[in-house]
């Protein structure tokens, strides 16, 4: 058995020291009033004008971005050419009244005092993540690898030679042929395999996922898919996928949750409603943006698809146009935390339903985004998806599906075993929302 290389550089050391909450916070105050006082020292009575003819146009624009997307010929022509003219006219006002420096510094200054208050409460909450457990190393690894996964990522990082160099047997699977992913992680385990692992896309890592917690085994992740949403909230280095190998030898254990949608795991997301019923176009892989627009007409306003109805534990959601269910919940509030999930192991469902009918909600949404009236987040232990039609399009981890109605989302919470490397990057901690008032007490806060 190799050893993990001692005289690799632990780049968390390197970090440069953070600068803490209660100095984040203070700055953004200081720059928020700041920019209160360049709108009303400055620009006086025309102030209002700058605030109410700014939130017009992003108002405008996304009244314009709906009509784009919710309809065809020259109102969708019209609706982007109001998307666009919109915030155009808006800057066109503020250079003939000589407001456009007052509307630029006050605008810099809230994006400043933003994103010093976001940093201030990230600085703030410490990661509340899963405990990790030291276990003995595994005696027979076995690893499933998807040669065409990413790009072929598992040439290109060697992760063949390096996997086998410390110990594990490789079963790559056949860039020619579709396979039973579930059914060779079976044989593993058959022949006496005490950890599975995949080196490949989200859709085979829940796969394999769901042997390994039926067997009470360690599952190993090696982030060597496209986007390798499950690898990041695991904390796992996405862009060195053979540092996900490292765990063979010097790793611990998480006990995390699997989701369940029709008796089928996934680790990621189950979507329903407009984004399910796009996928399913086989022209979708190579011409997303055109399949999308020339599918979301008729989707929007309800002449296709059918129309869904979520008992979210009970709760009614009627006719969602979008409906995601996730493996734990997924940041909504923060900018840099959204699709990311702290947790894993909450044993929650995340539940997004996003429902639009006309240019007012459309533009509710650009102003107050996911606290307008069309958009619900809720969690749940059970989500159950019922509709006017026999099946209905589903995307599992991104893979479509038609699965008959009606259709459950369950969570099994602490099901698997994951084994992670101990030295990996981490998830990052991420505010919810935006809290004004813990900013306050931020700032407030004495510091030595």
């Amino acid at each position: 058995m190799i050893g993990v290389d001692r005289g690799r550089t632990d780049v968390s050391r390197l970090r440069a020291p953070q600068i803490r909450a209660p100095w984040l916070a203070r700055a953004a105050l200081v720059c928020a009033c700041a920019a209160v006082v360049v709108l009303v020292v400055v620009a006086g009575l025309r102030s209002a004008l700058v605030v109410v003819a700014g939130l017009l146009g992003l108002a405008l624009a996304g009244a314009g971005a709906w009509w784009a997307l919710s309809r065809r010929g020259p109102l969708r022509l019209g609706g982007l050419c109001l998307a666009v003219a919109a915030p155009v006219a808006v800057l066109l006002l503020y250079v003939r009244t000589g407001l456009w420096a007052v509307a630029v510094a006050a605008l810099a200054l809230w994006a400043v005092a933003q994103s010093c208050a976001w940093a201030a409460l990230r600085r703030d909450r410490t990661p509340d993540r899963p405990p990790a457990v030291r276990r003995a190393p595994p005696r027979r690894p076995v690893l499933i690898m998807n040669p065409k996964s990413g790009g072929g990522k598992v040439a290109r990082f060697g992760l063949v030679a390096r996997a086998e160099a410390l110990g594990a047997e490789v079963v790559l699977l056949d860039a020619s042929a579709r396979q039973d992913v579930a059914a060779l992680a079976r044989r593993a385990v058959a022949d006496g395999a005490d950890l599975l692992g995949v080196a490949g896309g989200d859709g085979t890592q829940a796969l394999v996922a769901d042997v390994a917690a039926e067997h009470d085994l360690p599952f190993l992740v090696v982030c060597a898919g496209t986007r390798n949403h499950f690898a990041m909230d695991l904390g796992l280095d996405r862009d060195d996928p053979a540092t996900c190998l490292d765990a063979l030898v010097d790793g611990e254990e998480l006990r995390i949750d699997l989701g369940s949608v029709a008796g089928r795991p996934f680790v990621n997301t189950v979507s329903f409603g407009a984004y399910a019923a796009i996928v399913q176009h086989p022209e979708y892989r190579d011409a997303k943006a055109g399949t999308a627009l020339e599918a979301l007409p008729g989707l929007l306003a309800g002449y296709d698809g059918a129309r869904l109805t979520a008992l979210v534990d009970g709760a009614r959601l009627d006719d969602p146009q979008v409906l995601l269910v996730s493996n734990n919940n997924y940041a909504t509030g923060d900018p840099l935390g959204a699709g990311r999930r702290m947790r894993l192991d909450d044993g929650r469902l995340g539940v997004l339903s996003l429902r639009v009918t006309d240019v007012a909600g459309a533009a509710e949404i650009a102003l107050k985004g996911d606290q307008a009236e069309g958009v619900t987040a809720l969690d749940a232990r059970e989500v159950v998806v019922t509709a006017d039609a026999a099946r209905i399009p589903v995307a599992v981890d991104g893979e479509a599906l038609v699965l008959p109605v009606p259709v459950r989302c369950s969570i099994r919470p602490g099901v698997l075993r994951v084994r992670v490397p101990r030295d990996r990057p981490g998830v990052p901690a991420f505010a919810a929302r935006l809290d004004w008032t813990r900013v306050v007490e931020l700032a407030l806060t004495r510091t030595g």
